[in-house]
């Protein structure tokens, strides 16, 4: 970039130098220019120098670093700028004198005497012209004078015997009264002014040379005729002889030499202080060339070593890739190109083993890549139990990170202790790959039903033991849900169908047989067709819950103020006697829910509630609401006993309960339901006692998105 705009700096100093050496020898061009080519070749010095500068203080700095190479540079660009400076100062000198003595020799006062003979010898022959024609009108003015009224038919002809270019009769107004001229000119020609006309009557003769639009010279003589008008004013003759065309191109060539010289000879001091300016500033820039060349010079001598120092540097530091090769075929050009193809094969050699670590990484990275997105848990151990890795699958099946598992055996986890002793015996047991199913308790929480995989690394990848497992309690929930919902579907068809003809039965014996017993046997017969009507209901109701729970509808899907809801459905528990609190987000956008299916399951919660709570002192039932994130939260919270653990394990399994009238469907309904809304549901107890029902449902703008 330097050495082009050091090329460019050149080229423009050349060019404004030209210009200016001709400004300098052109009048024109240098009134016009020359202060702006001055200053354009000053500024250009100033950029020229400016590089220059840059580049002599990199040199320095190198040097005082003590850097390769530089001291054989300093050397060539002295060497190579005395070249330059010293003919660059003799030549100046020489011409510095050459230019000072010729301007002086131009003004020489023979040259001076013979410009000013020159234009009086000029002056004279256009006397000599004008004397001539002022004779001539002399004597046509005598003819003239004795012609009276016939003056205008004689002027053609005295003209012609005069030789005059155009003889005009003016009367003392200046009105032309007749006129005569050579074929091809003017028929009237210019006239004069009032002052001429003024001036020939009072001095009897006026002359002068007047400049036609061509640039001829045209003799001019007015005098007065004798004769005298009416007015008592007498009338003019005018005639006009063009120079000839010679003379007064070299009269003009005479004065215009003779102003120049005359200009010369003012700016004489100032001419010796433009050239020598001028050849200054060529010699400042001349030198500035110089110097930039030289640096330039020094640097591509000095390049092939600087190339050879700075690749055996980067080489001893691990940089094999190759230096910058010269197209010189000199002897250092061969070695830096040898040089090259050393390092060239060095950075091949390296690139490989790089490739190949490179590709390691990458597969490396992208099996941790997979395993950290799997949703399967992975545990990687050692060969003698130590756990070496864990993807977060893993992390969040078993909710914990496992911290400080590295250095303990399978045998002494802290934590997880029961997932450590079962992984050891199944290792212990089996050389080969194994699989198991385990419960993981959960605090507060149903156990995690686990299917666990374990196999053995082969030896020569340095072996190891790998766990595989999965948590597979939704689908062993939802496989029993399945298979409940084919038990309910059955019992309803074979249960429902034999259920109206025994209650028929019973009412019929009733009926037939009232009237024939006494009232003890009455009495007993309708007791016991009593209980057999009531359990044939209650069957029946048992029957329905059973199909309801098989043959759930779909939800109709709408968006839903879940908080109107809400209120609509505690009207009904206004006169409970457990205290019902709410706590209902005012924010809470609605939600994607079926009304019916959602009131159900607010039904059943706050009906478990209450029964729970039983005639429990301060009972109280809490319904909150409120948004987290893209989702609606409903609780359901008491402050009774809880959740018995075994009850938390089955809550949600259809037909299980611990009330002595339950059916067993309600919590597995809700389940069903908030599963069909893609929401979630879970049970907890509370810190301070008390059991919570915790309801997601989704946004119906999350649906809608």
């Amino acid at each position: 970039m330097k050495r082009v705009l050091l090329a460019v700096a050149a080229a423009l100093s050349g060019i404004s130098l030209f210009l200016l050496t001709s400004a300098s020898s052109n009048t024109t061009l240098f009134a016009t220019s020359y202060p702006w080519l001055l200053a354009l070749n000053g500024g250009m010095a100033v950029v020229l120098a400016a590089l220059v500068g840059m580049q002599l203080h990199r040199l320095l700095r190198e040097h005082r670093e003590g850097q390769f190479g530089s001291r054989l540079k300093m050397r060539l660009v002295l060497m190579f700028a005395l070249m330059g400076v010293v003919p660059g100062l003799v030549i100046y000198g020489v011409s510095l004198q050459f230019v000072v003595r010729s301007i002086e020799s131009w003004f020489d006062v023979r040259v001076d005497s013979a410009l000013e003979g020159g234009i009086a010898l000029g002056q004279n022959a256009l006397d000599y012209l004008v004397s001539q024609v002022r004779d001539k009108a002399d004597d046509m003015v005598l003819e003239l004078e004795g012609a009276g009224q016939g003056a205008g038919t004689r002027l053609n002809r005295l003209r012609e015997q005069a030789g005059i270019a155009s003889a005009t009769i003016l009367a003392p107004a200046g009105q032309v009264l007749a006129t005569a001229a050579e074929s091809g000119r003017t028929l009237l020609p210019e006239l004069p002014g009032t002052a001429e006309l003024r001036q020939a009557r009072q001095s009897r003769h006026f002359h002068s040379v007047i400049a036609e639009p061509d640039g001829r010279l045209v003799i001019r003589v007015l005098t007065p005729i004798p004769v005298r008008t009416l007015a008592g004013e007498s009338n003019l003759l005018m005639l006009q002889q063009p120079v000839p065309e010679s003379f007064g191109r070299n009269a003009e060539a005479v004065q215009e030499a003779y102003r120049e010289y005359q200009q010369l000879t003012l700016g004489r001091s100032g001419l010796k202080r433009i050239y020598t300016v001028t050849l200054s500033l060529t010699l400042l820039l001349a030198l500035l060339g110089a110097l930039a060349v030289a640096v330039l010079i020094a640097r591509r001598l000095a390049q092939p070593l600087l190339i050879l120092a700075e690749g055996t540097q980067a080489v001893a530091q691990g940089d094999f890739s190759p230096r910058q090769a010269l197209p010189a075929n000199d002897e250092l050009g061969v070695l830096t190109q040898s040089f090259n193809r050393m390092t060239r094969q060095l950075q091949e050699a390296r690139a490989a083993a790089d490739r190949n670590r490179a590709e390691v990484e990458a597969a490396r990275a992208y099996l941790e890549s997979v395993l950290a997105n799997l949703s399967t848990g992975v545990l990687a151990f050692s060969a003698d139990g130590h756990l070496r890795a864990a993807n977060h699958g893993a992390l969040q099946i078993l909710e914990d990170d496992l911290g400080g598992f590295e250095d303990i055996p399978l045998e002494a986890w802290p934590r997880q202790a029961e997932l450590g002793h079962m992984l050891r015996e199944g290792f212990t047991a089996n050389t080969g790959d194994w699989q198991k199913q385990m419960e993981l308790p959960v605090r507060d929480r149903p156990p995690r039903t686990l299917l666990i995989r374990g196999s053995r690394l082969p030896e020569s990848t340095g072996g190891g033991l790998v766990v595989v497992f999965d948590d597979i309690s939704s689908l062993i929930a939802a496989q029993r849900t399945a298979a409940w919902g084919e038990v309910a579907r059955r019992l309803a068809h074979e249960i429902k169908n034999p259920l109206t003809p025994i209650q028929l039965s019973a009412e019929r014996l009733s009926f037939k047989l009232a009237n024939r017993l006494d009232d003890n046997g009455r009495e007993m017969l309708e007791r016991a067709t009593t209980t057999i009507v009531n359990q044939v209901e209650a069957m029946k109701n048992l029957v329905n819950a059973f199909r309801d729970y098989a043959r759930l509808p779909a939800p109709q899907l709408a968006p839903l103020d879940l908080n109107a809801l809400i209120r609509e459905v505690l009207h009904l528990y206004e006169s409970a006697a457990v205290q019902i609190r709410t706590e209902l987000g005012g924010a809470l956008p609605p939600v994607q829910g079926d009304p019916t299916q959602i009131r159900q399951v607010i039904h059943n919660m706050l009906q478990n509630a209450q029964d729970a709570l039983g005639a429990q002192e301060d009972a109280e039932i809490s319904v909150i609401t409120r948004r987290d994130g893209e989702s609606a939260l409903l609780l359901c919270r008491d402050n009774g006993p809880g959740f018995p653990p075994e009850v938390l394990a089955r809550a949600f399994e259809p037909y299980f309960t611990t009330k002595s009238r339950g059916t067993g469907l309600g919590l597995a309904m809700v389940k069903k339901i908030v599963d069909e809304h893609g929401g979630e549901v879970r049970l907890s107890n509370r810190e301070g006692g008390g059991a919570e029902v915790r309801i997601r449902l989704r946004l119906a703008e999350n649906k809608e998105a």
